[in-house]
């Protein structure tokens, strides 16, 4: 896996939709690159009054968007949150694949109907999906607090700790938040709504029940349980499972409907109709390039550390690879300290690096 750069974190963009699609949205499917917001990635207190306005004001939102950010001090970094978990999410599950999911190309790359913006599309629904009923659960969100406990009030449950993620909340504004449902007869449109609800769908199968245990000694006389969202990184290997079997798709008008009708086809060329793609299938329209050398798509491969054993095959595409020995640090031969730490030794061995050739 190559590490993203820290000054690629550090200037990552939040990005919308132009202002032509019927809502603007919000995470890594953006098609403008925006002012870079400060602090991306860090955790920090929500910003009030004027800071919150003006952190509201650097993202490119429609307007009905920053309305609604400056109505809700916390929104801002919950989006700058969410920007950054779908970033790193995808990144990890695609960092043995030869597009790696880098910032590199991404434009050109949401213009098409790939596997790849499927995947963009429901990895940015699903992070802001997380990250809004996260932040309400930990009370970062001024208009929503924790889901609602059976038999406990808000400040009971943060007092007990069982504070549960407010995914209903979540769910509602994220609705109102990427604008009404429109009906389209534009087959990326649709593609693109399907895959962004198919994220959202990743999360609520995650919503796990957590119970905790009052009483003597542990006795359980009394149990206290609420909702839990499951890691984000369950999430993500959900999603990759379906990237990996991602259906595509074409469309016909209905004559008697009058209406689009989106089918898979049963075979390539086949002109017979298949099946229409379930809730849960991210769809898309084109065969992906192949992502090997330098395009508007992506970077290549060149340069990619990669596994001589698992990737360097596939991902070097044929053109081979170079080996380069290195010499690494690490702790060794630690030992308990009284009192209380731990004392290591520095220890070097050498690693082989496999990298792609250009």
């Amino acid at each position: 896996m190559r590490p993203l750069p820290a000054p690629a974190v550090a200037a990552l963009c939040l990005l919308a939709l132009p202002a032509a699609a019927a809502a603007a949205y919000f995470g890594l499917t953006g098609r403008e690159v925006l002012t870079p917001f400060p602090g991306l990635g860090t955790a920090a207190a929500p910003a009030q009054g004027g800071a919150h306005l003006k952190q509201c004001d650097l993202l490119k939102l429609s307007r009905r968007q920053k309305q609604m950010c400056r109505r809700e001090p916390g929104l801002a970094e919950t989006l700058r949150d969410a920007a950054h978990l779908g970033l790193l999410e995808c990144q990890f599950q695609f960092r043995h694949e030869r597009w790696n999911c880098s910032l590199e190309g991404r434009s050109g790359l949401l213009k098409r109907g790939f596997k790849e913006t499927a995947f963009l599309y429901a990895v940015s629904s699903a992070a802001l999906t997380h990250a809004l009923a996260r932040a309400c659960s930990a009370g970062r969100m001024e208009r929503c607090t924790c889901d609602d406990s059976p038999g406990l009030e808000s400040r009971q449950a943060w007092q007990w700790g069982v504070c549960g993620d407010n995914l209903k909340y979540s769910t509602k504004f994220l609705s109102n938040f990427l604008g009404p449902k429109r009906g389209s007869k534009d087959l990326r449109a649709r593609a693109d709504a399907h895959n962004t609800h198919v994220g959202i769908k990743a999360v609520k199968s995650g919503l796990r029940t957590t119970c905790k245990c009052h009483g003597v000694s542990g006795s359980c006389a009394v149990r206290t349980c609420w909702k839990q969202l499951s890691p984000f990184r369950e999430t993500g290997q959900v999603l990759k499972l379906r990237y990996d079997s991602a259906v595509k798709v074409a469309s016909a008008t209905n004559e008697a409907l009058g209406h689009l009708e989106v089918w898979a086809p049963t075979k390539p060329g086949s002109p017979a109709k298949g099946l229409v793609p379930r809730s849960g299938d991210l769809v898309y329209m084109e065969d992906s390039p192949s992502f090997c050398r330098p395009s508007k798509y992506s970077p290549g491969t060149a340069g990619r550390v990669c596994s001589r054993e698992a990737s360097c095959s596939s991902l070097c595409c044929g053109r081979g690879y170079d080996t380069q020995s290195r010499l690494v640090a690490f702790s060794c031969h630690c030992q308990v300290q009284w009192c209380c730490y731990v004392e290591c030794q520095q220890c070097v061995q050498e690693e082989l690096v496999y990298t792609c050739k250009h």
